[in-house]
C-alpha cells in the first residue's frame, strides 16, 4: 500500500499530513480553523489536500473531524467546538479533490493511530481519552474500531459527571469534560488570585500553556489545578474500564504534554475508583505516543485500509 493524505479538524487548527503505510509522515500543511465559518473551513480542507496531493502520489484522504459523525461516515452531524450542524463533509470534499475521501471522528482516527503504532501496539483493546479544548474518546475492541449504531459511540466527554453542573458546549451540564479538559483546568486556575497575579490580573492570559508554566514551575495553584483536572480524569477512566475491560487506556491530547502533572493524580483517582476490584486486572495506563500528529495518521490509515 502506498501513501494516503489525513487531515486533522479541530477547533483552532486544520493539520493535514502525507502519511505512509508504517506511520510516518513524510510531509504537513496547516491552517487555522475558522471555526465559525463553514465554508471557510471546508475550503481549508480542498485547500491542503490539494496542496499534498500535488506533491506526493497518494491513494486517498481521510478526514478527522471534531464532531459526531453519521453512521455512513459521511455527515457531520454535530460539532460542540465548530459550526458544522449536519454538514455533508465527504461528498463536499470529495466533489473538490480527485482523491478517494473518508470521513471519521477525530478521537476515533487517534485512537486508531495509537493502537496500530503508537502507545496501544500489542493490545487487542484499547480506550483513548484525548484531553484537549473538551475531551473526545475512542475504542478499539478486539481490533476492531467500535463506532456504535448510529456512529457517535466513545462521547466519554458528555457522559454525566455533576448533576446540573457546569453548562457545557453540547447543550447539557455538568458534562466529564467541563471538569477534566483544558477549558476545566483554565477555570480552576483562575478562580486563584495568586495564578492571576501572574499576568497582571488579566484573565484572558491565564491559558492552558500559561497554567502549565506555573505548574511547572511549582506554584501551588497551578499544581491544585492540574490535581482537580486529574482526579475528574482518573474517574472517567475507572468508568471506561468497568464498562468495557480494555488491556490499555491511553491519554493523549493538548493537555496530556503536561506529563505526570495531570497523569499523576488521574492514577490516584482511578486507582481508589478501583479499589473494590481487589486483584482483578485493570487496564494500564500510557501516555499517548504519537502527539498532535495522531489524528491525522489515524484519518490517512483508515482511508487507506477502509
Amino acid at each position: 500500500m502506498g501513501l494516503a493524505i489525513g487531515v486533522d479538524i479541530g477547533g483552532t487548527k486544520v493539520l493535514a499530513g502525507v502519511v505512509d503505510d508504517a506511520g510516518k509522515v513524510i510531509a504537513e500543511a496547516r491552517r487555522d480553523t475558522p471555526a465559525d465559518d463553514v465554508a471557510r473551513t471546508r475550503d481549508l480542507i480542498v485547500e491542503v489536500i490539494t496542496e499534498l496531493a500535488a506533491a506526493h502520489d497518494c491513494e486517498a484522504a481521510g478526514i478527522g473531524a471534531a464532531g459526531w459523525i453519521d453512521a455512513g461516515r459521511s455527515t457531520v452531524l454535530y460539532a460542540p467546538n465548530l459550526a458544522w450542524r449536519r454538514e455533508p463533509l465527504r461528498d463536499s470534499i470529495a466533489a473538490q479533490v480527485t482523491l478517494p475521501v473518508f470521513v471519521d471522528n477525530d478521537a476515533n482516527a487517534a485512537a486508531w493511530a495509537e493502537y496500530r503504532f503508537g502507545a496501544g501496539q500489542g493490545a487487542r483493546s484499547l480506550v483513548l481519552l484525548t484531553v484537549g479544548t473538551g475531551i473526545g474518546g475512542g475504542i478499539i475492541l478486539d481490533g476492531h474500531l467500535v463506532r456504535g449504531a448510529h456512529g457517535i459511540a466513545a462521547e466519554f466527554g458528555h457522559t454525566l459527571a455533576v448533576e446540573d453542573g457546569h453548562p457545557c458546549g453540547c447543550g447539557a451540564r455538568g458534562c466529564l469534560e467541563q471538569y477534566t479538559s483544558g477549558t476545566a483546568l483554565v477555570r480552576y486556575a483562575r478562580a486563584s488570585q495568586d495564578l492571576l497575579a501572574r499576568v497582571a490580573g488579566d484573565p484572558s492570559k491565564l491559558d492552558g500553556p500559561a497554567v502549565t508554566r506555573a505548574a511547572q514551575d511549582g506554584d501551588p495553584a497551578a499544581r491544585a489545578a492540574f490535581a482537580e483536572a486529574g482526579r475528574w480524569l482518573g474517574y472517567g477512566m475507572a468508568d471506561a474500564v468497568q464498562i468495557l475491560d480494555p488491556d490499555v487506556i491511553v491519554v493523549g491530547g493538548g493537555v496530556s504534554e503536561a506529563g505526570e502533572l495531570l497523569l499523576d493524580p488521574a492514577r490516584r483517582a482511578y486507582a481508589e475508583r478501583l479499589a473494590q476490584r481487589g486483584k482483578l486486572p485493570v487496564a494500564d495506563i500510557r501516555l499517548a505516543r504519537l502527539g498532535n500528529q495522531a489524528g491525522l495518521v489515524g484519518a490517512a490509515d483508515l482511508a487507506r485500509t477502509r
